[in-house]
């Protein structure tokens, strides 16, 4: 059969900030009744089964990272944000979260060097130190709002440091992020895409100076490594290194940032969890995997048929653009117990798909893993007592289609 919203309560659009914000009932109903979901605004497939999302992940032959549709689809707004670049900017090149076997490979290769986990052992030092140090700025305070204090400036911080950027500048690293994603968070009308496109020229100018400074002048940074780096003999152009830098920036703030915000929301909502985790800090590991389970940072990529192809009992056209949805499959009662439950105490839930699988497994799994370790060894070792400070909003994350932003988390505790 084709995959349909018929199944689905057509007064429930997916796209709705409430289910946005909240969507695990939605999620639960879709796996039941209508797993493989087109919505109606986009036509993009949704794929909200575990075994289905696996599969998706894993046949690249089928289910290609060439560029689909997005969130927004090929329409007006997606038109006017590529003419942008066009005139001002630069088209950037398919590169290594863009590309199929074996092109990719070419890209993996390069990136995966600096995310080895022997490379991740020796960020761990200053990792912590940042956290120390963010740590410092509040800790007499007695309170903090969580998310923009420490949640965003630790990956941030880390991340411009890696690149070589001013550490102080992460949060206009933080705007050119946001910029660089926002046609894939909501659709947007064309006036609002031109906006965020000049918004991410305005980075690319920046990161063209950057990388004309390493040319002449390298140093042992990221953006050193990337532009000196060479694919057939021959250097990356500008719109490959532009590409390039597009997913690190985006890779190195968004997520993590989610992920730290959530992990401490998580341990707020389930304060049992918490004492439990105190008692026993050889659980911490298993708290951020379960965290990531739970109620993963990234709610899933986009895919585009190679070919027509049916799962989870649809028929998907060729061409059509797909997403395996990590957050659905991550509570799926087939492969997790009490998938609604959380608990750190969890024995397979390494079985998570939060990072993706197969060739694009997210290369920088094991940076945001260290980055979530040293957070809450750190947290839980200098503060005591943490609660929650007044009452969240109603919806408590910004709007967006594939990842999970908090708005604020405005916390207290006891400095230990």
């Amino acid at each position: 059969m084709e995959a349909s919203e018929d199944q689905y309560d057509p007064r429930k659009s997916f796209l709705d900030p409430a289910i946005q914000d909240d969507p695990f009932e939605t999620y639960n109903d879709l796996r039941q009744n209508c797993p493989v979901y087109k919505l109606p605004e986009t036509g993009l497939f949704m794929v909200t089964r575990y075994e289905d999302v696996r599969e998706v992940l894993t046949t690249p032959s089928i289910f290609s990272s060439r560029p689909g549709a997005g969130a927004g689809g090929a329409n007006e707004a997606s038109k006017a944000h590529a003419a942008v670049f066009a005139e001002k900017g630069w088209v950037k090149a398919r590169t290594l979260q863009r590309t199929d076997p074996p092109e990719h490979t070419h890209y993996r290769k390069l990136l995966g060097r600096v995310f080895t986990n022997r490379t991740v052992e020796r960020m761990r030092p200053r990792i912590e130190e940042i956290t120390h140090e963010l740590v410092d700025n509040f800790i007499d305070r007695g309170s903090c709002e969580f998310v923009s204090e420490f949640a965003l400036p630790l990956p941030g911080i880390f991340i411009c440091e890696q690149l070589g950027l001013p550490a102080h500048e992460y949060e206009t690293f933080k705007k050119w992020a946001d910029a660089m994603l926002a046609m894939s968070q909501r659709p947007l009308t064309p006036e609002e895409a031109i906006i965020e496109a000049e918004l991410e020229v305005e980075a690319q100018h920046h990161l063209a100076r950057e990388f004309e400074k390493r040319r002449e002048d390298p140093s042992d940074d990221l953006i050193s490594l990337i532009v000196h780096a060479h694919q057939d003999d021959e250097a990356f152009t500008m719109e490959e290194l532009q590409d390039l830098m597009h997913q690190l920036v985006t890779g190195g703030f968004e997520t993590t940032t989610a992920a730290i915000s959530k992990s401490m929301w998580l341990l707020l909502r389930y304060p049992d969890q918490m004492e439990k985790l105190r008692a026993d800090p050889s659980l911490l590991k298993n708290f951020i995997e379960e965290s990531l389970r739970f109620d993963s940072p990234v709610a899933g990529l986009w895919r585009a048929t190679a070919c027509p192809v049916d799962i989870g009992g649809a028929s998907i056209p060729e061409g059509s653009p797909v997403m395996p949805r990590f957050a659905s499959a991550n509570r799926d009662p087939e492969v997790f117990e009490s998938p609604d439950e959380f608990d750190i105490e969890r024995e397979n839930v390494n079985q998570h798909v939060a990072f993706g699988l197969g060739n694009h497994f997210c290369l920088g799994a094991s940076l945001a893993r260290a980055e979530l370790l040293a957070a809450f060894s750190i947290i839980l070792e200098r503060m005591d007592n943490i609660h929650l400070i007044g009452e969240m909003d109603e919806q408590v994350h910004n709007f967006s289609f594939f990842l999970r932003p908090m708005k604020k988390l405005e916390i207290g505790f006891s400095k230990k």
